[in-house]
C-alpha cells in the first residue's frame, strides 16, 4: 500500500517508517519537523488546508494515498499549558480523520495511549489487568485520547467500508533506551504506566499488524509488552500499587498489567523485543 505516517520524525513514526517500508509499502511521511524528501512532505497538521491538500496528493511526493497512520501529537502533558495540549491534539487528530475520509482513504490507524485507561492515578480501577473496556481520563491529554476515540468510532460511520483502528500504546521505549531499567526494582517504578512499557519496534509490528488486519468498523487495542517493565513479580507488584484491586487468576509471573489479549487474538500480535533481554545487552558503565 501507499501509507502516510503523521509524526514520522518521533520516536514511534521512525520505528513504524521502517516497519512498513520493510513489509514493502511505500510510505510518506508527515511532520512539522524534518527535511523535505522524497519520502517526506512537511505538514502543519493545525492547518485543515493544508492536511487536506497533502491527503489529496503532493506533487512529485504522491498522487493518492491507500491508508493513513496517524501518530503525530504533543506526546504528554507539560510541554505546552494544559488547555493546549487538548487543542493541538484534538485539531490534529480531526483535521487527519476528516481529511482522510474527504480524500477517500477508507484505512486508518490511529494512536491511542494508556492515558484513556486511568493514567497517573488508576485510582478506580476494578480489576487488574486492564481491558480496553476501561476508560477514565485525569488529565488534558488523556481527556484529548478518550475524545478522539469517541470522534473516531463516529466517523467511521460516515463512509461505507471505512475501517479506523485505535491502539493504545503505553510509553513506548526506543532501542537505545534502555538504561532506564535499572530502576525496575524500586517499588513504585512505573506505577503511573501499571508497570508497563513497549519496545517501539514490536509497537511499530502492532500498526503494521493493525493495517494487514482492517476491516469497517472502529476497533480499540492495547499495545504492550508481554512482561511487566519492573522486576517485582506481578502479583506483589500489583498488591503493593494498587491495593484492593482483585487480579485475574493465571497470570504468568511477570505478565503485563495492561492485557493484550485483544491484540494477540484478532491481529496475531506477539511482542518481541523485552526488557531483560534489551537491558542485559545494554552496555553499562564502568563502576
Amino acid at each position: 500500500m501507499r501509507v502516510v505516517v503523521t509524526g514520522s520524525s518521533g520516536k514511534l513514526g521512525r520505528a513504524t517508517v521502517e516497519r512498513l517500508r520493510a513489509d514493502g509499502h511505500e510510505v510518506v511521511g508527515f511532520d512539522i519537523v524534518g527535511s523535505p524528501g522524497p519520502g517526506f512532505v512537511r505538514v502543519d497538521l493545525q492547518d485543515y488546508g493544508q492536511v487536506l491538500d497533502a491527503l489529496l496528493g503532493v506533487t512529485a511526493r504522491h498522487d493518492g494515498l491507500d491508508a493513513v497512520v496517524h501518530l503525530a501529537a504533543l506526546p504528554v502533558n507539560g510541554l505546552v499549558p494544559d488547555a493546549a495540549t487538548f487543542t493541538n491534539n484534538m485539531n490534529a487528530t480531526f483535521h487527519v480523520l476528516h481529511g482522510a475520509l474527504r480524500a477517500g482513504i477508507r484505512t486508518i490507524v490511529q494512536a491511542s495511549s494508556i492515558t484513556a485507561m486511568g493514567f497517573p492515578d488508576f485510582a478506580n480501577l476494578t480489576s487488574l489487568p486492564v481491558d480496553e473496556a476501561y476508560v477514565e481520563a485525569n488529565n488534558t491529554y488523556a481527556l484529548g485520547k478518550v475524545a478522539e476515540e469517541a470522534i473516531a468510532a463516529q466517523l467511521v460511520h460516515w463512509a461505507e467500508g471505512t475501517s479506523i483502528t485505535a491502539l493504545r500504546f503505553t510509553n513506548v521505549v526506543a532501542e537505545g533506551e534502555y538504561a532506564t531499567f535499572e530502576r525496575a526494582g524500586v517499588a513504585d517504578y512505573r506505577r503511573d504506566l501499571l508497570g508497563t512499557y513497549v519496545d517501539a519496534r514490536d509497537a511499530a509490528t502492532a500498526v503494521a499488524l493493525a493495517l494487514d488486519h482492517a476491516t469497517p468498523g472502529f476497533e480499540v487495542y492495547n499495545v504492550a509488552a508481554s512482561d511487566s517493565g519492573v522486576s517485582t513479580p506481578t502479583a506483589e507488584y500489583a498488591a503493593r500499587n494498587y491495593p484492593g484491586v482483585p487480579l485475574s487468576e493465571g497470570l504468568g509471573e511477570f505478565e503485563t498489567l495492561m492485557s493484550i489479549d485483544k491484540a494477540r487474538d484478532r491481529l496475531g500480535f506477539e511482542p518481541v523485543h523485552l526488557w531483560r533481554q534489551e537491558y542485559a545487552a545494554t552496555p553499562q558503565p564502568a563502576s
